[in-house]
């Protein structure tokens, strides 16, 4: 079925009043359809905007727990993300000697859990305007409204924005970020 065909049946559908959820097609990031059906690992693969991070996972070896159930809400920081660290740094940080550190920064993207902007922002909202997550890594990562963006504060308190949220995945749910998340 088109897209065309699939949207007007679903527009006749809604005005018939026999149809409760709205089509949405797969989400684009870095120009390429995120397949609620695939994990982290495939849909990442595919934009062309999280090559870095692809990368960095790969040399971290953190592919096939990435590629695990979950569920798992993954701030994923961008390629642009990662050119905004100091000249040489992911390049020292993919070396067979760095695996350590570089698996420590990538897990304090991870956040147990399937947490959806909806769901962050109540929780910001509930907790006084900032909300504490547990990552995988150990430490805590800071969630706060910037305007009406969601902001990351890192334990060095750096931060991030949230560019791209509710990339669901077959094992969580991802957010696109702008810049790395540093743990301490």
């Amino acid at each position: 079925m088109t897209k065309g065909l699939r949207a007007l049946t679903l527009a006749a559908a809604l005005a018939a009043g026999t149809a409760s959820v709205a089509y949405a097609a797969d989400p684009m990031v870095g120009g390429a359809p995120m397949s609620p059906s695939k994990n982290v690992v495939e849909n990442a693969s595919q934009a062309k905007n999280l090559t870095t991070l692809v990368a960095a996972v790969k040399a971290a070896g953190l592919v096939s727990t990435l590629e695990g159930p979950g569920p798992f809400t993954v701030f994923a920081p961008t390629n642009a993300a990662f050119d905004k660290l100091p000249k040489g740094t992911v390049e020292k940080l993919t070396q067979p000697d760095m695996k350590a550190e570089l698996t420590k920064i990538l897990t304090y993207h991870v956040v147990p859990g399937k947490i959806d902007k909806a769901e962050l922002e109540k929780d910001i909202k509930a907790n006084g305007g900032s909300y504490n997550m547990k990552t995988v890594e150990g430490e805590t990562l800071t969630a706060k409204m910037d305007g009406d963006k969601i902001a990351l504060i890192d334990a060095k308190g750096g931060g991030a924005l949230v560019e791209q949220a509710d990339v669901y995945q077959s094992n969580g749910v991802a957010y696109t970020i702008d810049s790395v998340l540093m743990p301490k």
